[in-house]
């Protein structure tokens, strides 16, 4: 896959604003700029250094069509390895279209989605690693998916990778070559070594394996979900954490009967909420696939909020028995899922019946949606569920679902290569799982791809970066 025209796109936002950018990378770049850009001080901009600005004006003929700031970059100093040109305009759409269309006109084509960014890559100015990072860096909606992505973007996966690659190719070319010597019966590889070498990657990449399942709830947002019998809060709660009115309420049992999701970042971390229908036996047929939806939303979530209603459970002495068995049985159901029990709407209670549930309810949390009291102690005991050590330690976080199939298949290689030593194979059989294990390492730094894969990889990028 190889360039050699000039590209051309709106690098900002589209819509009118206060500034625009417009993007051109090419070899001819700056030379097709030139004669459609007048410096106010008569400058000539192929003759300019790079990483320069210059005050000007774009003319179409005698028209002009808007004062500018153009900037010079050269190769292979700049994003994409090639000459860029960027001119920051104002932002009026009919000035951003004329200008583009002027580009167009004179040589220049509409940039792909992505195309920025891949040539960066195939010019060797990213590894394919830290240019799926910059598309993750541009989504990035709170500070763990920026702090993930920037990470990454600088190379800290990539590195750890290639390293292991390395190790394992100088490795591998000796295995090789004993192949070519196999007649003298020759050992060129020290096996105790290569031992070791096998167990450090193994490690690693089982490190890296684990990681997946925080590094993809982190960049999807974890998800929560509220569930409890009808009329217990559950929209009032979603409302309270976003701060919105996000879901009906009304006093009528059963409003809810599709779930509800949105988003927000506590601490720093994306949390999805999750409003469901209410839990109870019903003939309504639209209640009743809302009730479904629930116990599927319960099977996907990170988390489980169990909600109760604090008047409901005091007015008869059976009822917090009744809740406990309830959630032990949702419990056993989903072992492996955190119940959090919520009693909610404590601002009706009094105080010998707020300490009767404190004592035979110690793990609930008290709180009333409606006032906001214990909302943030609600969000605090999130966050303690979600095992943020690696992300504190500036640890390397696999978010990426390639990635993470490319570990998996990597690793499963380089097992079957210690397998091969320890039952003392060959060289020749050896050599093929290596060579297929450092395959599945350069599919993740883009030593090894393909055009399709790479269309696939772009094509998911903003037009412009």
């Amino acid at each position: 896959m190889k360039y050699d025209d000039d590209i051309v796109a709106l690098a900002t936002p589209s819509g009118a604003g206060a500034i625009a950018v417009i993007r051109i990378s090419g070899a001819k770049a700056i030379s097709l700029t030139a004669p459609l850009f007048k410096s106010i001080r008569g400058k000539d901009l192929k003759k300019q250094k790079s990483h320069t600005v210059h005050l000007g004006h774009i003319v179409d003929a005698e028209r002009t069509l808007d004062e500018v700031l153009v900037t010079v970059f050269k190769d292979p100093h700049s994003y994409t390895g090639e000459n860029v040109i960027e001119v920051s305009c104002h932002g009026s759409l009919y000035i951003q279209q004329e200008i583009i269309q002027l580009f167009i006109r004179n040589g220049c084509r509409m940039a792909n989605p992505g195309e920025f960014t891949l040539r960066a890559f195939l010019n060797g100015k990213l590894d394919l690693s830290q240019a799926e990072a910059v598309a993750d860096l541009i989504s990035s909606d709170n500070e763990a998916n920026h702090k993930i992505a920037m990470q990454q973007m600088r190379g800290g996966f990539s590195n750890e990778i290639k390293k292991l690659r390395e190790e394992l190719l100088n490795f591998a070319s000796l295995i090789e070559l004993e192949l070519d010597f196999s007649e003298e019966d020759v050992e060129f590889a020290d096996r105790t070594q290569f031992k070791d070498l096998l167990s450090r990657i193994q490690e690693v990449l089982k490190k890296l394996i684990d990681s997946f399942a925080i590094g993809n709830v982190i960049k999807k947002g974890i998800p929560i979900a509220i569930v409890g019998e009808p009329n217990v809060g559950k929209s009032t709660l979603l409302n309270a954490l976003l701060n919105e009115e996000r879901a009906i309420v009304s006093e009528i049992a059963g409003t809810t009967r599709d779930t509800i999701e949105d988003e927000i970042s506590i601490g720093g971390i994306g949390f999805r909420f999750i409003d469901t229908a209410g839990i109870r036996e019903t003939t309504d047929v639209v209640e009743s696939i809302g009730i479904k939806k629930t116990f599927e939303k319960i099977e996907n979530s990170e988390v489980v909020l169990y909600l109760v209603d604090g008047n409901q459970l005091m007015t008869q002495e059976q009822n917090i028995p009744l809740l406990q068995t309830a959630t032990e049985k949702l419990q056993e159901k989903h072992p492996s899922k955190p119940l959090v029990i919520v009693i909610n709407k404590i601002d009706a209670l009094h105080e010998k019946q707020l300490a009767t549930i404190s004592e035979q309810l110690p793990e609930a949390l008290l709180m009333s949606a409606k006032t906001g009291l214990g909302v943030e102690q609600l969000q605090n005991k999130l966050l303690d569920f979600i095992n943020l050590g690696a992300l504190r330690n500036n640890e390397t976080i696999v978010t990426n679902s390639r990635h993470y199939n490319s570990l998996l298949k990597a690793l499963e290689e380089v097992e079957k290569v210690q397998l091969g030593l320890d039952e003392d194979l060959s060289a020749d059989l050896m050599a093929i799982d290596i060579r297929q294990a450092l395959y599945h390492f350069g599919e993740i730094t883009g030593e090894i791809s393909s055009d399709d894969l790479l269309g696939n990889i772009f094509a998911n990028f903003c037009i412009g970066k």
